[in-house]
């Protein structure tokens, strides 16, 4: 059995070889007018560079984020979206980075 194409021209079912952010077409539709005037904003950079934020910072940053996930992915606009996404793959690659031997709790684990 196959699934449904959705009016976006993609599978509704299926497809774990795709990733979310391959799913949502180029985030189009949804910018706003005038970012340069939004406040808060300063063209594309939106939020701290990951590499200037103490352990303490990364960590809270990235519980909001996470904190908010289901929300912006259910009800935001593609461009909130597509910001989430780039900001939690940003800030997860900087703990990554940071912490390349972090422990991992075997109970985690999966039999092979």
């Amino acid at each position: 059995m196959t699934g449904s194409v959705r009016g976006d021209g993609f599978a509704s079912s299926g497809s774990a070889d795709i990733s979310p952010e391959q799913r949502v077409p180029e985030w189009g539709g949804d910018q706003l007018a005038d970012p340069a005037g939004a406040p808060g904003l300063d063209g594309d950079l939106l939020g701290i560079d990951p590499t200037e934020l103490t352990d303490e910072d990364l960590i809270r940053e990235m519980h909001s984020l996470h904190r908010t996930r289901l929300d912006t992915l259910r009800h935001a606009t593609d461009s909130a979206l597509a910001n989430h996404l780039r900001r939690t793959a940003e800030l997860e690659t900087e703990y990554l980075a940071r912490h390349p031997g972090r422990e991992v709790d075997p109970s985690r684990l999966r039999d092979a």
